[in-house]
This record gives structure tokens, C-alpha cells and sequence, in this order.
């Protein structure tokens, strides 16, 4: 099989952060896990990421600032003219050190937001920080760098859509990314708590549809919606493999965030550069094109639009990674997204399909990791 050309590397240069997210998408033993990568390891993976053919990276973590080399790492970025985001909570940021990553070579920031109100937002990020994120959008801005914000969508702050719209009009924002919460990790652990009804998705639907359209060529607003209401899996990471190349802290590549709860088998970057990887990686291959597809996916016209869907939520759900994604109406397992969701009719489980494991009530650790997917 000829493995595609990646387009982006999404360097998780930490797991350790000051917030503490219900929806983190850090593994649930991230305490277990180190930043064993030196400088010199990150420069190398850039180097061998942008001979493969990326050409952007996305510096996050964790909150990647708690790295003392960041400065280092992108200014050997630049050198590979790599286009570098920096995706950070801003704390802890000043004025002075992003200035440096600027002139270092950083091209655009994506700025976490919890919820447009201070004390709510505090209250979901588990420690006090909106106060602080909006004085890093004013440098952000004031620094001519891109800023785009996200939040993460759930059920605390999914009726504050239009708010938190306001919000990123008055902090100049030039992208909006209104990503609902993807239930892997910690978000399926606390899914309970977060995941909102119907209702809720559709009335931030609408207000997301009538700002993009009145914003039009002033701030791109994205609205993404969550798989359990659409009926259709994503096509997660534009594909198994196809697109995106993962490397964590410890130096384990993978396809995607949430690949190590998978079993099998990931090669390190401190043991094998990452051309072999992404070309030979069993784990990588694993998933990759149609080879592996069950039915109704082997048959189904969307084969090559979402992939299957997502194989870590497959797995999460139903204990296999080859299954079709539950998200999808089709999928034999359905019945484990739909009667999760709130106020909605159950349906009765389907011969061999385990009912899901009942979620953990509040967060267990801090350190999350906040991406455009949520």
C-alpha cells in the first residue's frame, strides 16, 4: 500500500497544563506519561516531518509554554519554512515571550476560550485564567499574528453561542472555531455531564449559521457538529493515516490523539525516523484504506468521504476498532450513541452489542489538550 503524503504534524510537546477541562483530551494516565522528547529530538522530528512532505505544524499539548525550548523549536520551524500555529490556553504567557515566539518564526495562535462569561468560563477551565486569555488576545493582535479562537462545546456553555460570538468580535478575532466535544478520554469518562440534547445543538446551530453569514469576510465561523446528533460519522482527522501525524511527549507517533488507547503496536521517534513510520507502522496500516472495512462501510457510497469513521471511538464503545464507527445510523452498535443522548427515545441493544460502561461522575486529573476537534 502507498502511504499519502501527510500535510500536517501535530507536535504534543506536553501533557502537563494549568487548566483542568472536563472534555480533556489528554490520556486518562497522562501523569504516567513524560516528556521524554529533548530539543534536539523535536528539531529532528520537524525536519524529517517537513521531507516528508508537511507543511504545517501545530504546536500544543497540554499547554505547550510550559516548554522552556519552544522559542528553539520554532525558530528551527522557520528555518524548514514549516507554517507553525501555536494552540495554548495562553497561560502562562506575557507580552514579552510572544513577541520572541513571533520573531522566532510563529505564524498564528489558536486561543482557548472556555465560555464568554468570566466566571463561567473559570469555572469550566477549573482554574482562573479568562481575565488572563484576554489580554493575550489583545497581544495577540496588537503582535500582528492570526488569532483564532476555540471553544469547546457542551452542555454548560452550548446556550451561550451567541455570547461567546460577541465575545470573539470584540477580541478581534479572525476565526471562531465552535467545536462540540468529541467523547473519547476524559469527555467520555464525564459524558454524563456534558453531553447536551438536541435542542441545545440546534439553537447553536442557528445562531453559529446567521453570524457566519453576517461576518462573511470579516471572521470565519465554524460550527462543528457533533457526531452523536448527526446520524454520520466524521471523517476523523480527514482519514485514517491520510493526512496527519501525530508525535506525543514520550515520542510515540500515531495517526491520530486518541490512537494510543488502540491495541497495537506504535513506534517511537527516538527508534525510527518518521518517514519509516508513517510508511511501515503497522498501527499506521492498520486502518489505512478499505482493506480493513466491515460491513456496511465495505459497500456504503460514503466509504471515501468519512473513512468508517472514527476507529477510537469505535473501539471505546464497542471493545473493536474495526467496527463501524456507532455514530453512524447504519452501524450495528447505534443504539450505543443513541441512547446516550438526553431526552431522546432509547432503543433497544442489538444482539452483541455490550452496553456502554457507565461514565465517571467529575474529573479525575488535570491536563487537558485543547485542538480545533475538541
Amino acid at each position: 500500500m502507498t502511504a499519502p503524503r501527510p500535510y500536517t504534524l501535530v507536535a504534543e510537546l506536553t501533557y502537563r497544563c494549568p487548566l483542568r477541562c472536563g472534555y480533556c483530551s489528554n490520556p486518562l494516565d497522562w501523569t504516567k506519561r513524560h516528556d521524554s522528547l529533548a530539543t534536539d529530538d523535536w528539531t529532528r522530528v520537524l525536519t524529517e516531518a517537513e521531507a516528508l512532505g508537511v507543511m504545517q505544524v501545530t504546536l500544543t499539548g497540554g499547554e505547550p509554554l510550559l516548554r522552556d525550548d519552544l522559542e528553539t523549536i520554532v525558530a528551527h520551524g522557520r528555518r524548514l519554512e514549516l507554517y507553525q500555529t501555536l494552540i495554548t490556553s495562553g497561560l502562562p504567557l506575557t507580552r514579552d515571550r510572544l513577541a520572541a515566539l513571533r520573531d522566532a518564526g510563529l505564524d498564528a495562535v489558536q486561543l482557548s476560550v472556555q465560555d464568554a462569561d468570566e466566571s463561567r468560563s473559570d469555572a469550566i477551565a477549573g482554574t482562573r485564567s479568562f481575565a488572563h486569555k484576554r489580554e493575550v488576545a489583545g497581544w495577540v493582535r496588537a503582535l500582528g499574528l492570526p488569532l483564532t479562537l476555540n471553544v469547546v462545546l457542551h452542555r454548560a456553555n452550548l446556550d451561550h453561542v451567541p455570547e461567546i460570538v460577541a465575545l470573539a468580535e470584540d477580541w478581534g478575532a479572525e476565526r471562531l472555531e465552535l467545536a462540540n466535544t468529541q467523547y473519547l478520554g476524559w469527555a467520555l469518562a464525564n459524558r454524563e455531564s456534558l453531553l447536551p440534547d438536541r435542542a441545545q445543538i440546534e439553537r447553536a446551530r442557528a445562531t453559529a449559521a446567521e453570524a457566519r453569514a453576517r461576518l462573511k469576510g470579516r471572521m470565519e465561523v465554524l460550527f462543528v457538529l457533533p457526531d452523536y446528533f448527526t446520524g454520520k460519522p466524521k471523517a476523523c482527522m480527514d482519514g485514517w493515516a491520510q493526512r496527519f501525524i501525530v508525535v506525543g511527549p514520550d515520542g510515540t507517533a500515531l495517526p491520530c490523539h486518541a490512537a494510543h488507547t488502540l491495541p497495537l503496536a506504535w513506534w517511537n521517534v527516538r527508534e525510527h525516523d518518521l518517514g519509516t513510520i508513517w510508511r511501515d507502522n503497522p498501527g499506521f496500516n492498520a486502518y489505512r484504506g478499505e482493506h480493513w472495512m466491515p460491513e456496511p462501510c465495505r459497500s456504503c457510497d460514503r466509504r471515501t468521504i468519512d473513512f468508517g469513521g472514527c476507529r477510537c471511538q469505535a473501539f471505546a464503545l464497542t471493545g473493536d476498532a474495526a467496527r463501524t464507527d456507532p455514530a453512524c445510523v447504519l452501524a450495528p452498535d447505534h443504539a450505543l450513541v443513541s441512547d446516550a443522548k438526553p431526552g431522546e427515545p432509547h432503543t433497544q441493544y442489538r444482539r452483541g452489542a455490550p452496553p456502554p460502561a457507565p461514565p465517571a461522575r467529575g474529573r479525575k486529573a488535570p491536563g487537558p489538550r485543547i485542538t480545533a476537534s475538541g
